[in-house]
């Protein structure tokens, strides 16, 4: 079995784990709802909202999110980057099933149709994308990181915060001000649209560091220790923060947008940047080039196999 299907594997089981604990959190976050209107209707008492890691629906989510985020980390070890994070949209077909069976929402045609397209799409990914698996030096990570592309991507990412962030706190605003009624449709769209941009925006960097960490790690199991090397340090502290912003934004999205828009807006957009930045990072542009290359020459190969064929037919032509 090659490296990559084992890396592939595993990512799909993470994902599957992430998206069940996904649904989970959000059925505590649901549960601590409809008790605050219980109890808010029972003599008019007046309810004190419990935290939330007192519910178990919440307690549970959360060790099978953690389960799911720990194989998608083992997996980045031996398969491409972008090929696991565009294998991540299997959370799609899974937040079907578990929307239904945790959270009870109904499941229209529109959404099985949806699902239908995702399948296919990860079937052509498997089957076309990138099967390397490279093992980098240090070196080459910390170059990486320094490459002239990838930091004007970085450019482009603060850009791209900085413009959501302004247009959510501005429909925050009109929001409070006026009510969701009074602030229009629009806003309830966009709204969880720009919060879903920034959290994946920032979020989805601790892909990127999980990808050098593991990297780091399986060099350090080979006999090549990196225990001792600044970097390993700096990658871990980047990503743990970067995953602590994530998990943050998710647990309060959940609380403040309805699952069944919030969750895959919020997967859209990891996905989408957990893509482009491992294709950036890593430089794969240049191996889906050589790739396009080898499919020019091989076209070229055939064209000049059939070039005999052509003079033939056309010595036989009246």
């Amino acid at each position: 079995m090659g490296e990559w299907i084992a890396g592939a594997a595993i990512n799909v089981i993470g994902s599957i784990g992430i998206n069940l604990g996904t649904n989970l959190l959000k059925l505590g976050h649901n549960q601590r709802e409809k008790r605050a209107e219980l109890e808010a209707t029972e003599g008019g008492k007046v309810f004190i909202s419990k935290p939330i890691i007192h519910f178990q629906a919440w307690r549970i989510g959360l060790i099978i999110f953690m389960l799911g985020n720990f194989l998608n980390f083992l997996s980045f070890a031996y398969a491409a980057q972008t090929l696991l994070a565009a294998l991540g949209s299997v959370q799609f077909i899974s937040n079907v099933a578990f929307a239904y069976l945790v959270l009870d929402e109904v499941i229209t045609c529109r959404i099985l149709w949806a699902t239908m397209f995702i399948v296919l799409g990860n079937i052509f990914m498997v089957a076309f994308g990138n099967h390397q698996s490279p093992i980098y030096t240090p070196e080459e990570l910390q170059a990486n990181y320094k490459n002239d592309i990838y930091l004007l991507y970085c450019v482009g990412l603060v850009l791209v915060i900085i413009i959501n962030h302004a247009i959510y706190k501005r429909g925050r605003q009109l929001i409070l001000m006026h009510g969701e009624d009074g602030a229009g449709y629009s806003w309830q769209i966009l709204l969880p649209f720009c919060y879903a941009i920034v959290s994946g925006a920032v979020g989805t960097h601790s892909v990127l560091f999980a990808k050098s960490l593991s990297l780091l790690l399986r060099l350090t199991l080979n006999g090549e220790s990196q225990i001792e090397g600044w970097f390993t340090y700096l990658v871990l502290v980047l990503f743990l923060g970067t995953a602590a912003f994530w998990m943050s934004r998710l647990n309060e999205g959940l609380a403040m947008f309805h699952a069944v828009l919030i969750v895959p807006m919020l997967q859209i957009f990891w996905t989408t940047f957990s893509i482009f930045t491992g294709f950036i990072y890593f430089k794969e542009y240049q191996i889906l080039f050589e790739a396009g290359l080898q499919q020019v020459q091989g076209f070229n190969v055939w064209c000049g196999l059939l070039q005999p064929v052509h003079w033939y037919l056309a010595a036989c032509s009246p």
